[in-house]
This record gives structure tokens, C-alpha cells and sequence, in this order.
């Protein structure tokens, strides 16, 4: 250990132990003036840009209002508004494709009169279809003007148009005293370039283009005069281009290009994925939505493919997230979790820089590319504050391996992995008590630095905030967990006698964290250990991750599952992140009492790793059942913790983000849970450990499940209280075991 390390578990006072409100609400809660379930938007996504629009393909941008077109956190357009004769269209409906890469409104003229006051258009006469398509930093947009009338109609149509080039803070509600300058626009014939040159001294454009030209181009208006004969269609096409200096890409000819490419590029994404088909039709379309949401989030970076956090405001690289994620699809394409890894180790911390709470060896939290991030006016440019990453991504390595046996790029990342064990030793555990705390160097940082990030997350049986430095329970799982990894690949890569080191470790640790985070009262492990060692004694879902990640021992397991799956935590749609009895149980907060689908995800893998395979099914239930309910019957980022009621739906958080990557991955991992499906790459087998199908599921089928450059197709049915498995089609080589009832049965 280093001398510097060690004069920091001396002085745990020079960590900041508030930072700035602005910024805590910023990251756990967005903007405070707008609700996105209440605005129900849609969004597209395509790498580095999302859009999000009203239902009418509008976007109309107030105060905090999230609607616009964003490129690298900048919000490139700000406004987009369609009218008719200075009349906006009724809506008939909108929607998105299965596979997320199109959005589409249909809609109809209102009562249009002339001058004089007399009718001229009835209402739906005209059917105007809006699609809109993302690709390569473009929007492609194209609308089909049909005219259903028995004459011929000249109608005129307006779109207008605005680039307010903000930062996505400032978007969210940051406000800033200064800004760079925003240039007159450049107007021509059938385009029109929006320029912005920001304090960082980058400029950004966005072009605006028409086809046809319209008959009038301003700075902020296209106006179009289309003759549309009787019975007949007329087209109107928009490009919209995000450009910054030293960035621009190339984009598409066309509408049409756009929307070859971006299906192409998601059936290639999928096609080295599994397929997963059951008895449920209405669960068939919750997972194709899942499935097509992860693969609209992911992005192409240089590295490999690496899932954004969420959209609006999570869409860039987040490292717990995304270890996270890649985990929950670990079984279904582990493609994934190559990608993460290899981004996080490129971005390992590798210094001191106590302004990005980074430190060597730490794995990023979140990395941001803004003008504010660029200005240091948020801390987030490459962001290192978050406690538990640099654990997860030990874990997930280990667990890539088991997955696949890929030892070549395991050893690939040899040197990282040994980075990350390092700061474990040398800065993860600041006061040398041998668990593993935060504390924020900055005062710009978040002041709670686990999965449960809000300011008021970490708290004592009274609902007195605790202090800092802070050793929360599940963060000590995940390290007991990345030592075993650790222990693994040393045994796998010829280095024995320290694999005995990192697993005695693993195994000391165990003994203290039984010893000072069980509380026999409460029947489960406590929140955390404030900066005093004193244990914050509230029944929250972090005691579900002691589960997740085998630290607790097997007789501890049935105390924590009978304390999760009592109505106090369980709500029936899934475990509240705070029991209903706590001082500071809020079912409409964001960490205080809501519900999280990949929170109940990992927990519900926690229950099947110790045997609690039904339990682990109920859960799955519940949080299949709240999607139902739900639009698109998308997971979001969280909802709130209200008690389940016959008949109603889940109540909505109002700024939840949707799509977010790791509660689309959950019902993927709630599957597995539930059919206890785990990868033996040493032996060649799949094995189904006394799999349980849930009580909405008779039957699942599941297609190109991988292991060795091999694949086979299983189905699992139904037979009485127990699960049969059956191979369906299989390449030689390629075992399957169901650990069903008595005697394991191989194929």
C-alpha cells in the first residue's frame, strides 16, 4: 500500500461531505418542472443522438421541456412545429416500430375556413403521416400528404424551426450566467445552417434542408404550398444534420438510406443474440421491446458496443450502469460485456485528480461531452465518483469468463484487472477497517456514491442522514465477489499462490461483513456503516444484493427472502429500494421507497442463486405485470412504491427515464433467474439448476443459446410442479443438463 493511501485512511476528513444541491438534484432527479409520463414523449436514438418528440412529431421546447434533437449532450434543434393554414393537426395516433428504429403520427386537418368565415376543409379531409428516422448524427424526416377528398386541394404548411444549442444541464435546469454566441443564420434556397460558437470555443451547426424547396425560407420557417390532387399523395421530406467541429460524420442521401441502414444495423446487432419466444403473446412483445430497446441504446464506440445509460438524460457512458446491463444480458449475447469492459479499461483512472474523484485504478462513473463538462461547470466530462464500478467490472470480467472460457481476452485485460484490485487495497478501503467506503474529494461530486445515489438515500433507523466515509452492504458483496473473480482468473492464468491470496481475502471479508452488517432484529443486513461504524438499521433492497453477489452465508438466506417478500418491502410489483415502515419511506421518491426493475432484477438472481427459485418468480411476475400496464410495455427507469391494487397499474414516477438500459435488460435476467440457467464453458454444457417457469409462462422456447462457438435451441414446458427441458436442434459437442427434481438428466 502506498504511503499516500495510508495518510488518507489517517485523515477521512478531507473527503467533501456535501456537495452542491444543484448538482445532487440534477443527477438523481432531472428537471424539476417537467414530467416526461405526463408529456408522454417518444424517442429515437441512434449511437451519439436521441430525439424526442410530442406524440404529434412535434417538438416544442419550454421551460426544462426535454423535446429536441441532442448530439453529444448539445441540443442541436430545439423546436419543430408542423401547422396547417396556421392551424395545428388533430392526431390519430402515434407510435414507434418493434425494432425502435422509426417513429410515426398520423393526423388530419381540423375545420378550416376562408376569410369570409365559411368552411372551406372539413376536418379529415387530409391524412398527414409523419415518420421520423435517426442515423449518423441525422434526423430523416418524411411526410406523406394524402388528399381524400373527390378535388383537387392546395393547402399551405408551415414548419418551423429553432437551434438553441443548449448544454443538456442547462436543459435539465442548470442555470448559467454565460453562454457563447449564437450566429445568424444562413438561408438558402432549399437549406438553412443554425451555427452556435460556444464558450469552450467549439462551433456547432445544424443544417435544416427541404425537399421540395419551399416556396418560402427564412431563418426559422419553411413554408411549402403543395397542390394535392383528389385521391392522390404528395411528400415532403426534412434532413436535419448535427455537426461539431472536428466531428462531423457523414450523413445519408436520403430518408429512404437512412431507413435501409438503421434496420440493417439493428438486424446485424441482433442476429448474434439469442431468440426467446414463450406461451405468453402479451410477454412476447414485453421482451421483443426489451431486446429492441438494449440494442437502440447500445452504441458503436471504437471499443466495441457499450449500452447508454437511458434516454433523455442518461444517454452517454455511465460505468455502473452499463457493467450492470451487460451483466443482466450476459446470457443472452455476452458480446455486450466484452465492449464494456474493454471501453472501461480504456478509461481507467491512471492519476490522483480529486476535481473527477478519480484515483488509479478506478472505473468510471460517467462520461460527458457538453460545453459545461468541457468547462468544468459540471464535474462530469470523465467522472470517477462512483464506489461500486470499479468492483462490478472485476465481477463482470469473472463472470464474461465463466460465460464464455474467453481466457485470450481476459488475459487482454490482465493489467486493468490488476489496476482495479489494487485501488481496492489502496483507496476503496480509506480507514483500513477492511471494507470498502466513499467519500467525494470534490464538492462538485455526489455526496452518495453506491447505485442509491440521491442525497437522502443513506440514513439511520431515526432518518438522520448518515456520514460519511460510508461502507455500504451490497458494495462489500460486489468486492467479495470481484476477489473470487479475481482468485479465478489467477488460477486460470498459472498465478496459484495468488488466487489463494485474493480468495482468502474474499473469505475474511465474508466473515466481517456477516459479523458487522447481519442484525438479527431486523432478519436482514443493515443499509450501510456511516463514518463512525455505527450500522444505518433500515430493511432496504440493498440487502437483496448480499444475495446477488454470495457473500451471505446459506443460512442467512432465508431470513433475508422472507424479510424482502413481506408487504412492508414487496408491493406487489416488485421490492421497494425502502421498507413501507422506515423513518424515510417515500413511494414517490427516487430511492426512498420506489421500485426498480433491475434493483429487483439482481435481487430476484439472488434468490435463485441460494435456491429461492419461486420467490425469485414472483418478482418476475410482479414487474411483468406492471409492464402491462405501461406504454409501448416498456420498463422504465423506476416507478413508484405504491402498494399493488386489483385492477389498476403501477403509479408513474414522473421524470423516470424510457428507455433505460438496465430495467429493459431486466425481464432477460428475471428469465434466467427464474429457469436457472447458468454456462459451464469448462465442461461444454448449459445447465437449467430445478428451473421454475413463472405462473404466465406454460412454456419458453429459447434459440441460438451460444457457448463455445456452438449453438443449440431448448424449450422448457410445464409438467406439473416440475420443468422439462427439451432440445429442439443442437450442434455436436454441446451438453445440456436439468437439474430438475432428482437426478441431473444430460442431452
Amino acid at each position: 500500500m502506498t504511503q499516500r493511501a495510508l495518510e488518507r485512511r489517517r485523515t477521512p476528513g478531507t473527503f467533501e461531505a456535501n456537495p452542491t444541491p444543484e448538482i445532487e438534484r440534477l443527477v438523481s432527479h432531472g428537471p424539476a418542472t417537467t414530467s416526461l409520463q405526463d408529456g408522454q414523449f417518444r424517442t429515437l436514438k441512434h449511437d451519439d443522438t436521441f430525439a424526442v418528440f410530442d406524440h404529434s412529431g412535434d417538438a416544442l421546447a419550454g421551460p426544462s421541456g426535454p423535446e429536441g434533437l441532442y448530439n453529444c449532450d448539445t441540443r442541436f434543434l430545439s423546436h419543430l412545429q408542423l401547422t396547417v393554414e396556421q392551424s395545428q393537426p388533430k392526431l390519430l395516433s402515434s407510435g414507434l416500430s418493434d425494432d425502435n428504429t422509426t417513429f410515426t403520427c398520423d393526423l388530419t386537418n381540423p375545420d378550416l375556413y376562408d376569410a369570409g368565415g365559411k368552411l372551406a376543409l372539413p376536418q379529415g379531409s387530409l391524412h398527414f403521416r409523419r415518420s421520423f428516422i435517426l442515423w449518423e448524427a441525422g434526423l430523416f424526416g418524411r411526410m406523406a400528404i394524402t388528399n381524400f377528398g373527390d378535388r383537387p386541394r392546395r393547402i399551405r404548411i408551415e414548419v418551423a424551426f429553432a437551434a438553441d444549442f443548449a448544454d443538456l444541464f442547462e436543459v435539465r435546469g442548470t442555470k448559467r450566467r454565460r453562454h457563447g454566441q449564437h450566429h445568424p443564420p444562413a438561408v438558402g434556397s432549399d437549406r438553412v445552417t443554425l451555427s452556435y460558437t460556444g464558450l469552450d470555443k467549439k462551433r456547432l451547426t445544424t443544417a435544416v434542408r427541404f425537399f421540395p424547396t419551399p416556396a418560402r425560407l427564412t431563418g426559422d420557417m419553411a413554408v411549402f404550398d403543395v397542390e394535392v390532387p383528389a385521391r392522390q399523395t404528395q411528400i415532403v421530406f426534412i434532413e436535419v444534420s448535427c455537426n461539431s467541429e472536428g466531428t462531423r460524420r457523414p450523413v445519408p442521401a436520403s430518408f429512404l438510406l437512412a431507413l435501409r441502414d438503421s434496420r440493417r444495423a439493428l438486424r446485424t446487432r441482433c442476429a448474434q443474440a439469442a431468440g426467446v419466444t414463450t406461451s405468453n403473446d402479451v410477454f412476447n412483445r414485453t421482451v421483443s421491446r426489451s431486446i429492441s430497446d438494449l440494442y437502440t441504446l447500445t452504441t458503436n464506440l471504437p471499443s466495441g458496443p457499450y449500452p447508454y445509460a437511458g434516454i433523455p438524460w442518461f444517454s452517454t457512458v455511465f460505468g455502473r450502469d452499463a457493467l450492470i446491463t451487460a451483466w443482466e444480458m450476459l446470457w443472452f449475447d455476452p458480446t455486450i460485456a466484452r465492449g464494456v469492459l474493454r471501453h472501461l479499461a480504456l478509461n481507467q483512472a491512471t492519476e490522483e485528480n480529486p476535481a473527477a474523484d478519480a484515483e488509479p485504478g478506478k472505473i468510471l462513473h460517467e462520461a460527458r461531452g457538453g460545453e459545461m463538462a468541457s468547462l468544468g461547470e459540471v464535474p462530469f466530462k470523465h467522472y470517477y465518483g462512483s464506489v461500486d464500478s470499479t468492483p462490478l467490472f472485476l465481477f463482470l470480467a469473472g463472470a464474461y469468463l465463466t460465460r464464455t472460457g474467453d481466457l485470450d481476452f481476459i488475459r487482454g485485460l490482465a493489467p486493468h484487472l490488476e489496476a482495479a484490485t489494487a485501488w481496492l487495497d489502496a483507496y476503496g478501503d480509506r480507514d483500513g477497517d477492511g471494507f470498502v467506503e466513499y467519500g467525494s474529494r470534490t464538492a462538485k461530486g455526489l455526496t452518495n456514491q453506491g447505485w442509491k445515489d440521491s442525497y437522502d438515500a443513506v440514513f439511520h433507523a431515526d432518518g438522520t442522514l448518515a456520514r460519511g466515509p460510508i461502507a455500504l452492504a451490497e458494495v462489500q458483496g460486489y468486492v467479495y465477489g470481484a476477489r473470487l473473480a479475481m482468485a479465478d482468473i489467477l488460477e486460470r492464468t498459472g498465478q496459484a499462490s495468488r488466487a489463494r491470496e485474493q480468495a482468502a481475502r474474499a473469505q475474511t471479508l465474508r466473515e466481517q461483513f456477516d459479523r458487522h452488517f447481519f442484525d438479527e432484529e431486523l432478519g436482514a443486513y443493515v443499509l450501510a456503516l456511516d463514518g463512525d461504524k455505527r450500522p444505518c438499521r433500515v430493511r432496504t433492497s440493498n440487502a437483496g444484493h448480499a444475495l446477488f453477489s454470495g457473500i451471505a452465508y446459506p443460512e442467512r438466506a432465508a431470513s433475508v427472502v422472507k424479510c424482502l417478500m413481506t408487504s412492508d418491502s414487496f408491493s406487489g410489483w416488485g421490492v421497494r429500494t425502502v421498507a413501507s415502515r422506515e423513518a424515510r419511506y417515500n413511494p414517490i421518491s427516487y430511492h426512498d421507497g420506489s421500485v426498480w426493475p433491475h434493483d429487483n432484477a439482481m435481487i430476484a438472481a439472488g434468490f435463485s442463486r441460494y435456491g429461492f427459485r419461486r420467490e425469485a418468480a414472483r418478482i418476475f411476475e410482479g414487474l411483468f405485470a406492471a409492464s402491462t400496464y405501461i406504454d409501448l410495455q416498456r420498463l422504465p427507469e423506476l416507478f413508484c412504491g405504491f402498494p399493488r391494487r386489483r385492477g389498476q397499474g403501477p403509479t408513474f414516477y414522473p421524470v423516470a427515464c424510457s428507455p433505460q438500459a438496465w430495467a429493459a435488460a431486466a425481464p432477460l435476467s428475471l428469465l434466467q433467474s427464474s429457469i436457472g440457467l447458468v454456462f459451464d464453458a469448462d465442461a461444454g454444457e448449459i445447465v437449467f439448476d430445478h428451473p421454475v417457469l413463472p405462473e404466465f409462462l406454460d412454456d419458453i422456447t429459447l434459440r441460438r443459446l451460444s457457448l463455445g462457438g456452438k449453438a443449440i435451441d431448448v424449450v422448457l414446458k410445464r409438467a406439473g410442479r416440475q420443468t422439462v427441458v427439451e432440445v429442439l436442434a443442437g450442434e455436436e459437442g454441446l451438453g445440456v443438463v436439468n437439474k430438475s427434481g432428482g437426478a441431473a438428466q444430460r442431452t
